[in-house]
């Protein structure tokens, strides 16, 4: 399926299932993540960080899947590592989720990751 139809799916959650394929051991692993939908593009934070698992692997293998109420879509992540860049994802958090669960989740805020939802 496609982008509009994981946009019209994220509409109806606050998590998304993200899959990514393992650094060291090519397999798959999948995950819910929290996730702020703008427009044509999706933000993620990984909650340790640059030290997450997750974040690592698609440094790696940047080609990541998505999937929410019964859709799946397939694209390349972009990891954001600029510090301004970092802030206003996480600003994007704090408004969706509130600043105290962010907080308490995200200990680490020194990355973010942008996927665009685009074909």
């Amino acid at each position: 399926m496609g982008a509009e139809e994981l946009s019209n799916a994220l509409r109806g959650t606050d998590e998304v299932q993200l899959t990514v394929t393992g650094r060291t051991s090519a397999r798959e692993s999948s995950r819910p993540v929290w996730f702020v939908h703008e427009g044509e593009t999706l933000y993620l934070l990984p909650v340790s960080g640059s030290d997450s698992n997750w974040y690592k692997n698609l440094l790696t293998t940047s080609a990541i899947g998505l999937a929410a109420g019964g859709t799946e879509f397939s694209v390349r992540a972009i990891p954001i590592d600029d510090d301004a860049k970092v802030r206003e994802v996480v600003d994007k958090f704090r408004a969706k989720y509130g600043a105290d669960q962010v907080e308490s989740y995200y200990p680490k805020q020194d990355v973010a990751v942008e996927v665009p939802l685009t074909a």
